[in-house]
């Protein structure tokens, strides 16, 4: 379990009660009415993540066994962790991981904290793949820009068995993470890892260039939920007085690096698909018939964009020939 951050004062949240608490299903219990009067969307799931990480009993195990019972440092520590959990920070943030994609992948303050949203993009790159449209066919080289804890990379890999990747990133200490969760699910022999600014300094050519970048205004940060605000580093979510410059500085540069018909695909905040969409069909598409690709999460909202990249002139003249 990750150490609580030492600026946030947690003498204002009441501590749970767990003295009437004996086993791990009372203190399920216990905690999940304890987080459900504080207003937590998620009370019963995040006390069964709680004391699954703090008694280390497995999930399948803590239903199965729901009458084991608490050690007196196993009771304190998650009173601790429901302390934290009362003041918003994130499960992942506390227990030090997220799952992602079916990969459990660690998470630390130097990482954001992927989510279910980012999912779409990693299903919607399978898409592209599996209906043969990227011309690496099943063994594409893909560069996640941002790579954070590795999630989009990490979980393409995982499902693509002949792809390799490189993972690009400004924090030093954000690649160290993704480094470790490559090794962590035996992924480190296809993956690499760089330190850089988009893709400065990036060589070689990409079937597929991935990336989910800062696109939070500047001055909306402040309104953010706290589990954001608070806990993600504003690296990972600042995007510039618009929420676009992480777009523009990938869309001047992407067409170095992506092969013909080659997709950028990347992760956009509610309301900015068609502008990202226009920059990167600038960048790299055939004006007069893009191919583009527009995806939406569970909520319905545009969520991801993709954009095909123009054939080469002899790519586009064979294409004529073929054409009845």
């Amino acid at each position: 379990m990750n150490d609580a951050p030492e600026s946030r004062s947690q003498a204002a949240v009441p501590s749970v009660d767990l003295a009437a608490a004996p086993t791990l299903g009372d203190a399920v219990t216990a905690i999940a009415r304890h987080l459900q009067a504080r207003g937590v969307e998620t009370p019963r799931l995040d006390a069964r993540r709680l004391v699954s990480s703090v008694t280390g009993v497995s999930d399948v195990a803590l239903a199965a066994y729901p009458e084991r019972e608490l050690t007196e440092p196993e009771r304190q520590d998650l009173a601790a962790a429901v302390t934290r959990r009362s003041l918003g920070e994130p499960v992942a943030r506390i227990v030090g991981s997220r799952g992602f994609h079916g990969l459990e992948l660690a998470v630390t303050p130097a990482t954001l904290d992927p989510r279910p949203d980012t999912e779409t993009l990693v299903e919607g790159v399978l898409t592209l793949v599996s209906a043969g449209v990227c011309p690496g066919g099943d063994a594409p080289r893909i560069a996640d820009l941002g790579v954070g804890t590795g999630a989009v990379l990490l979980a393409l890999l995982s499902r693509l068995y002949r792809a390799r990747g490189v993972g690009v990133d400004l924090s030093r200490e954000a690649l160290a993470v993704a480094m470790a969760n490559a090794t962590r699910h035996g992924l480190s022999e296809r993956s690499c890892f760089r330190q850089g600014n988009w893709l400065d300094g990036v060589e070689g050519t990409f079937d597929l260039v991935v990336s989910n970048p800062p696109y939070i205004a500047t001055a909306a940060i402040a309104g953010l939920d706290r589990d954001v605000r608070d806990y993600d580093p504003h690296l990972a979510l600042d995007g510039g007085a618009d929420g676009l410059d992480a777009y523009r500085a990938i869309a001047r540069d992407v067409s170095r690096v992506l092969r013909p018909g080659g997709w950028i695909a990347v992760e956009v905040g509610q309301g900015q698909a068609d502008i990202v969409c226009a920059m990167l069909v600038s960048a790299v598409a055939d004006a007069a018939a893009p191919e583009i690709r527009i995806w939406r999460d569970l909520a319905d909202i545009e969520r991801c964009v993709a954009v095909r990249a123009r054939l080469s002139r002899n790519a586009e003249a064979r294409a004529g020939a073929d054409s009845p």
